[in-house]
């Protein structure tokens, strides 16, 4: 079991731990619906330690990152940050991933539970491209600060200016005294930063950004709420919305493939995905009661079971049960009918636009 470096903090603040991907995690504080509120309204602080850093250098790094990501690497600019996918030659997803680029290297973003298989992957795939390949998961630390006041408790800690930074931007400088990767993307729907350091300064930052100041109360935030809030916000999960059974094309993910490039591992099989039109999409549901339909739930119109939910929860922020899954295509139109299996019993529900949530 691998623990980050604020596992003491967490279990003498409150924390409820929990085993995920292998790491002791803070799933929850204070509750999950206070924590939830907390980064919808003003701003709460994730340890994020246990997602994969994995830095690439080298010649051939920018060629071979483009070779086994779906989206465009050659073509990013420095202190830009895209979403990708990581696919098998089937077109199945090993994982999605952010890549950032700096002046003379890459940084590649990886899911915690994924991490082992991408350094496997990785290590797979190098061949003769001439590039250096580090994972940095267990020296360094990585805290998300999230809410629309993200950046009014950053910014005194900081001499970057972080208001000029574009969303899915990086650079480089410090925080809190310390030297730093600074970037700007998300997972909750709101703006937000995530900071990178070296794993014996995490105590120090986050205790600095926890200080009340200038009227903001930061709020610890664990696992619980950060998922709540991705699933108001529509943004896909692996093991849930996808894995390697599914390509990105039905999972709605094709703003991350560009088939325009000349090569990556999986090109030809999802063309020839994005050429049907028969396959399953990954559809948005709210349900009539509050009961909450779980991954897996089955999906029903009459007696015929037509598709699955692959993620469900109350949202704290509309007071509804809402849900996220697959349906054929006859069955996704907005305001579509569907029962959802609830444990032996059917709920009404109907299909409705994604996002559940947009900030203003």
């Amino acid at each position: 079991m691998l623990n980050t470096a604020l596992h003491d903090w967490h279990s003498s603040h409150g924390g409820r731990m929990v085993d995920f991907a292998g790491w002791q995690m803070p799933v929850q504080f204070t509750s999950i619906v206070e924590e939830h509120h907390a980064v919808r309204q003003g701003v709460g602080l994730f340890d994020i330690a246990h997602m994969g850093r994995l830095w690439f250098s080298g010649p051939d790094a920018e060629r071979f990152l483009d070779h086994i990501l779906t989206n465009h690497v050659a073509k990013m600019k420095v202190g830009q940050v895209r979403y990708s996918l990581v696919c098998r030659a089937d077109g199945g997803i090993l994982d999605d991933v952010l890549v950032y680029r700096f002046d003379d290297r890459f940084l590649l973003v990886v899911n915690a539970s994924n991490r082992q298989k991408i350094v496997h992957w990785v290590d797979s795939h190098r061949g003769d491209y001439d590039v250096e390949f580090t994972d940095e998961t267990e020296q360094s630390f990585m805290v998300a600060i999230q809410g629309p006041q993200a950046l009014p408790l950053l910014q005194p800690h900081t001499e970057t200016d972080l208001g000029s930074m574009k969303y899915y931007g990086v650079t480089q400088g410090q925080v809190a005294g310390h030297e730093a990767t600074i970037s700007r993307t998300g997972y909750t729907g709101e703006d937000g930063f995530e900071v990178i350091i070296s794993k014996q300064n995490a105590e120090s930052l986050w205790d600095a950004l926890l200080k009340e100041s200038s009227g903001i109360s930061p709020l610890p935030c664990g696992l619980g709420c950060r998922d709540t809030l991705r699933l108001e916000a529509a943004m896909p999960l692996y093991g849930h919305e996808m894995d390697e059974s599914v390509d990105p094309i039905t999972a709605g993910l094709g703003f991350g493939v560009k088939l325009d490039k000349d090569v990556f591992i999986g090109k030809e099989a999802i063309a020839q995905v994005k050429e049907r039109d028969d396959l399953p999409h990954r559809i948005g549901l709210k349900l009539s009661g509050k009961r909450i339909a779980r991954q897996g739930a089955e999906l029903y119109v009459g007696e015929t079971r037509v598709g699955h939910v692959s993620s469900g929860t109350f949202s704290p922020t509309l007071q509804e049960s809402i849900a996220m899954g697959y349906l054929p295509v006859e069955y996704i139109a907005q305001g579509t009918a569907v029962d959802v299996d609830i444990r032996g019993k059917r709920e009404p529900a109907h299909v409705v636009a994604l996002p559940f949530y947009k900030r203003s």
